[in-house]
């Protein structure tokens, strides 16, 4: 039995705890710092507020070199000085899961040269866990406090505690990094893990939150158009008092209230406020949303079904069986290529995109064909060679077995 090896606790910054900067001349200071080694990665992590906040803005920012130290940045105290943005902007970026940071550095005008996505690594590497907290004991071996993700960060003046775990968020991630990069390459995944963060560093990440009522919770429990109409219109308005008082939406009324809510609609006011929390029922303006869904003419009710390209995967063995049939024998391919290359199946090829593909191609293309339509659907070169072939066989071999039949 292999003895497990020793976890040392993090519990804070191995220099002590920095202050926070809220004026321009400590930053000036650190950049300043910073530039002294001009080709040092830089750790970067920022602080949201998305379950009190209806923004997604970095309420506090976290850089990290060793020429410079830590430097823990109030974004509220200061537009970003050109000095830091030129800084950074000439800078690798060493983060775990960028896509959750970069829109929010982005809006402070905070945008990397390129990029070290340590959860993507992770990922590639087929690392069971893959969170921050785990990749760092797994690579440095050490154990960070990770008591405070779900904090408010937009509250003022922020605890210490809260401070010393977003400091060691950036403690040691280049450390982690430096370690990931070297398994990359024994492991011969270092050119993918490049696609993937250049990748990841270019994409547009959309909306932060979702931009249509279709995406409430529970919503399949609503039968009827005008059910549907009410709960649109309702979410329509909490969106509405939601930005204007930059509040998260579940806190003017949560998903669960206003389905139940827009399920009674259609039976009347009195029925509608019993499904409200109480304090919510003598609030006219939750009824007028609702009452305006319900008395749309019908031809302005919504569809039971978003009409969506290509439809819902989840339809096809019942509506379009022959598809069905094509998707699981190349989503079984790529899962066993996955398999084989130890790594999430997605990681290898998102599963959207070869659902969109396997939807437009009723038959198996030459080799070299489904590498150009996969490009065009927006795979990585490194994903087209491994999926490509793999895909091709797999439909190739249903061919000539239907052939034979």
């Amino acid at each position: 039995m292999t003895d497990t090896p020793a976890v040392d606790a993090l519990r804070e910054p191995r220099d002590g705890l920095v202050p926070v900067i809220d004026r321009i001349q400590p930053l000036l200071a650190w950049c300043e710092a910073a530039a002294a080694v001009p080709d040092e990665p830089v750790a970067v992590d920022a602080e949201r507020a998305s379950s009190y906040r209806y923004s997604s803005r970095a309420y506090l920012v976290q850089l990290r070199t060793e020429a410079a130290g830590t430097a823990l940045i109030d974004p509220l105290a200061f537009a970003m000085p050109a000095t830091l943005r030129t800084l950074l902007g000439e800078r690798e970026w060493v983060l775990h899961a960028a896509g959750q940071d970069l829109p929010s550095l982005a809006e402070l005008g905070l945008r990397p040269a390129s990029l070290f996505d340590t959860e993507l690594a992770a990922r590639l590497l087929g690392m069971e866990r893959v969170g921050l907290g785990a990749v760092v004991e797994d690579t440095v071996g050490l154990r960070l406090a990770k008591e405070h993700s779900a904090a408010d960060w937009s509250r003022r003046p922020l605890p210490e505690g809260w401070l010393t775990y977003a400091a060691l968020d950036v403690e040691v991630l280049v450390e982690v990094r430096d370690e990931l990069e070297e398994r990359l390459r024994e492991a011969g995944k270092d050119d993918w893990a490049r696609q993937e963060f250049e990748h990841e560093r270019v994409r547009d990440h959309g909306p932060t939150r979702s931009s249509s009522w279709r995406g409430l919770h529970g919503l399949g429990a609503l039968r009827s158009a005008r059910q549907l109409a009410a709960a649109r219109e309702m979410w329509t308005r909490r969106d509405e008092i939601a930005s204007s008082e930059d509040l998260s939406p579940h806190r003017v009324i949560k998903d669960r209230d206003l389905v139940a809510a827009a399920k009674e609609a259609p039976h009347g006011r009195e029925a509608f406020d019993r499904a409200l929390p109480k304090k919510l029922r003598a609030k006219d303006a939750w009824w007028k949303a609702a009452r305006t869904g319900i008395e749309l003419p019908a031809a302005h009710l919504p569809e039971r079904n978003e009409r969506s390209y290509p439809p819902p995967h989840k339809l096809w063995s019942k509506k379009y069986p022959e598809v069905a049939e094509r998707y699981q024998l190349a989503r079984s391919a790529v899962g066993e290529r996955a398999e084989d290359l130890e790594m999430p199946p997605e990681n290898l090829l998102q599963p959207a995109l070869l659902r969109q593909w396997v939807w437009e191609h009723e038959q198996a293309p030459a080799e070299a064909e489904i590498e150009e339509q996969l490009e065009v659907l927006g795979a990585r070169p490194w994903q087209v060679e491994q999926s490509a072939p793999v895909i091709h066989r797999a439909l190739t071999e249903q061919g000539a077995r239907g052939a034979h039949d």
